[in-house]
This record gives C-alpha cells, structure tokens and sequence, in this order.
C-alpha cells in the first residue's frame, strides 16, 4: 500500500514574514511622529507670527522657533531674546519653554523678537542641554556653536538689532546661557540663569564645593573669551527651595561672574572693579512669595549681576502667566524682569 507523504504549508508563515516588518515599520513611524509632536509641537500650534526654521552650520543643525511681533515690519531693527529650556523640556512643543515663559505676549507688547532653541532626545534622552560636557563648553563646537549660529542667522534673516541679542535659560538651558555668555561675548549682550549655575559647574563636587572655587572656574570662562573678553552683564533668579539646584549654587554663579568681571578689567583677581552690592527685600502679598533683589555694579555705574532670590519657591520659572511643569505663579514676573534688563544692557 502506497502512503501519500503530507507536505505542510508554509504560506500563512510566509504571509507573515512579510506582514511582521510592515508593522514593526508602522509602529516605528507612529512613535516617531509622536515625538516628533511632543517635540516640535504641531502644524496648527504655530500662532500669529511663529515661524520654524533649522540652523545648518559646522557643528551640525539646530532646529528652533522665532516669534516676530506686530511690529517687525522688515525695516524695524528689533533686539532678540534666546529662551533656552530645561531638562524634560521643548522649546516649542509639549511642556514648552515658549508656553512657561509667555514671551510671545510680552514681545508682541513691546517689540522684541523671541527664539526658541529646542533640544533633541538624539543629542539628550531627556532633552537636557549638555551643558555640564566640557565637549559643549567651547566657542567653535557643540551647543555653543549651533546657539550662536542660530543667534546670527535670526540677526540676518530677521534684520534684528546686533547688539541687542539677549540669552537666558532655564535649569541646564540656564548653564548652557552662562556658557554663552563665556564662549560669545560679541553675540549676546546679556545672559540671564533661571535655577542654573556657573560655567564648569561640572567641576565642583556638591559634597565639597569648596575644593574648587568661584575663580578657578571664573579663570576658564575668562580664558574662553580670549581677545573678545568683556564684562557680560548677569542677571539670576533662583528659589529659596530649589532641591535641584540648590540656592548655593546660584551664590557661587554671583561670586564667579563677579570673579569673571574683575578679570576682564585688568586680567588679575584684585578687586580693581570697585564694585557696590545692595539688596532690597520685597514682602510677601496675597498669593505671591517674598524676594530680595541684590544688585552688583563697577564704580562707573555698571551692571555686573543682578540676582532674585525667591522664598518659598522650588525649581521653577517664576510668573504669573506662565503654564508648564515647572512653573510658579506666586514668584515674580521673570519674564518681565529679563526683558527690562535685557532693555537696559545692550551691546557697548
């Protein structure tokens, strides 16, 4: 008796070794757009003047948003403030410094440009600036580079004011601003550091601050200035109660700049800069926390740092209006504050 051997069909396993990669392919893009959304916001988020564009430059590309004011009218030479986010951030998407900061409203009031740089999750799975990499600490590459790129591409397609570009960050956007203002002294005219710290913070051990001091860091970010040195004026607010970056660190921040301006004056660490500190307290009201405005000036009435220290307040962006993660309505008015010195210090 002849038995008729059974062949097993292979098809339906075929089918699907064709269909498995397609959906793996469908997923892939279906996360990606998704955080391409969270990232880079959507289409029909852009508002009335909001215009996306990408930096290209040696040092690789940089994608960021510009907000123009009713009042750019081509002609108009506009001063520029860089708002750089912080960690677990976007400039313009989910959790936006754009959103935080309410800039758009302020600019529009009193006819300032407004620059969002957004850091990608390809550069920081959390979307931190690398501001604590000594790679990202230099003038001609990394961060520095394509931030400063962006500033100057905005001044020229923008024909925005050159010597009132103004930069101010939050959290490890703050470091990355004060790095700027150490890298690029002849782009920004002012640098302002929302919970941030000085440049080479990644140095200072937290268990022991004190084996590296305020000059020692003061002495590089001088040093990276070079032939462009120039006393960059500073502004900083910091919360009373920032467990993340604890007030400290906002101290040394005042103490370094202050370092790095004296040795701009004359390259040596003498005090020749004459300085004059006040501080003023403000009450708490309804709903609002206290604060102490200091001030630090050379004797020739100049601006060496300005500093809010905020009670009450943890690791934050402070004002009214903002509406993110890290926000705090009861603090005052950041925003507000950074425009008005940033109005105050343009480029000599």
């Amino acid at each position: 008796m002849s038995v008729t051997p059974v062949v097993e069909s292979r098809r339906p396993r075929r089918r699907w070794l064709r269909i498995v990669p397609g959906i793996v392919a469908t997923v892939m893009a279906v996360i990606c757009l998704g955080v391409a959304a969270l990232q880079l916001g959507l289409p029909w988020q852009l508002g009335e003047g909001d215009r996306n564009h990408v930096y290209e430059g040696p040092a690789g590309s940089q994608r960021y948003q510009v907000h123009l004011p009713p009042q750019h009218d081509g002609t108009a030479r506009l001063p520029v403030v860089m708002a750089i986010h912080g960690c677990a951030m976007t400039g313009y998407g989910w959790n936006s410094m754009k959103a935080t900061t309410q800039f758009n409203s302020l600019a529009d009031r009193e006819g300032f440009i407004v620059v969002y740089p957004t850091q990608l999750i390809t550069r920081n799975v959390i979307a931190c600036w690398n501001s604590a990499d000594p790679r990202n600490q230099q003038r001609h590459t990394g961060e520095p580079a394509l931030l400063a790129g962006v500033a100057r591409q905005v001044v020229e397609r923008y024909h925005a004011d050159p010597t009132q570009v103004h930069v101010a960050g939050a959290s490890s956007g703050a470091g990355t601003a004060v790095i700027l203002g150490a890298t690029h002294p002849d782009v920004f005219a002012t640098v302002t550091s929302v919970a941030g710290g000085e440049y080479g913070l990644n140095q200072v051990d937290p268990d022991d601050p004190d084996a590296t001091s305020p000059l020692d860091t003061a002495r590089q970010a001088w040093a990276q200035m070079g032939e462009r040195a120039r006393r960059v004026p500073l502004l900083i607010i910091q919360g009373e109660r920032d467990e993340v970056v604890p007030p400290l660190v906002a101290t040394r921040l005042a103490a370094h700049w202050t370092a790095v301006g004296d040795l701009v004056d004359d390259g040596l660490p003498n005090d020749s800069l004459d300085l004059t500190e006040e501080t003023v307290s403000v009450p708490p009201a309804a709903g609002r926390h206290a604060y102490t405005h200091t001030t630090i000036t050379a004797s020739d009435g100049s601006s060496i740092v300005e500093s809010y220290h905020v009670k009450g307040m943890g690791h934050a962006w402070p004002g009214p209006d903002g509406d993110g993660r890290y926000t705090d309505r009861a603090g005052p008015d950041a925003s507000e504050i950074v425009w008005r010195f940033a109005e105050r210090h343009p480029m000599p």
